[in-house]
């Protein structure tokens, strides 16, 4: 499992005209069942995604995708982790 934790490095102004095509790829990753949970920080300085993969380098090879990362409007900071305690209702998650 992994935390990718997005960075915005440009204007607002910059990250909204990209916005759409980015909750594109978002739900598209949804559907595929790579992402988990998603929104943005508070205060709006970014965005983070819980995400499912094999590896790392899938990761990296999803955020290659991302149009905030195709339009260099954001940096990725990627989190490994396994978690080892779960709410009941994140239990499938357990030891991932």
């Amino acid at each position: 499992m992994f935390i990718i934790a997005l960075t915005y490095h440009k204007s607002l102004e910059e990250v909204d005209a990209h916005l759409s095509a980015h909750v594109e790829f978002l739900k598209d990753n949804y559907e595929k069942g790579l992402f988990l949970a998603s929104g943005r920080k508070n205060p709006r300085t970014g965005g983070v995604i819980l995400a499912l993969a094999a590896n790392r380098a899938e990761i990296e090879a999803l955020i290659a995708c991302d149009p905030f990362y195709i339009h260099d409007v954001a940096t990725y900071e990627i989190t490994e982790f396994t978690p080892s305690m779960t709410s009941p209702e994140l239990a499938f998650l357990a030891n991932r």
